[in-house]
């Protein structure tokens, strides 16, 4: 099962990076290239423990549906997505916060499976799991824009 690792920092306190990286709004946002759109389940707002949301986007030349549910989360240090239905056998998604000193760590632990076999893992080998660590650290560019200015106001302070 391949595994992506991701750590960024972000200039700002963890509970912002905490909230801002549950955000179907923000989400949506950092994902606007694959006009991806919360459709069922949490559509906005912040998702929370135990919470669906669904997927729909376009990706490697497909509309893709995928739900996905909060399966675990220690407010401010940690929660974990994990698929429910989609195209993947499996998807499990840890996200650890650590404060440091001047700001956050974002740290990622993507894990999933593909459900094509052998085919699967030559797609994944030479592609998916690039393409995904490419969405990953997308996503984590603009948590950190926003964590960092005045943006994540319009996002939290609702």
């Amino acid at each position: 099962m391949p595994i992506i690792h991701l750590t960024t920092f972000v200039a700002a306190p963890v509970e912002r990076v905490f909230d801002l990286s549950r955000s179907i709004d923000l989400h949506r946002k950092s994902m606007a290239h694959t006009r991806e759109e919360a459709v069922a389940g949490t559509t906005m707002g912040l998702i929370g423990l135990n919470e669906t949301v669904t997927w729909k986007a376009r990706h490697l030349m497909k509309t893709r549906f995928m739900k996905v549910r909060i399966t675990a989360m220690d407010r401010p240090l940690s929660f974990t997505d994990e698929m429910d239905k989609g195209d993947l056998k499996s998807m499990k998604h840890e996200h650890h916060f650590k404060q440091i000193e001047n700001g956050t760590l974002l740290i990622d632990i993507f894990q999933y499976e593909t459900k094509q076999g052998f085919i699967g893992a030559l797609i994944d080998k030479f592609y998916l799991k690039r393409y995904f660590q490419q969405l990953l650290e997308r996503r984590n560019r603009v948590i950190r824009q926003y964590a960092e200015s005045d943006k994540w106001t319009f996002l939290l302070n609702k």
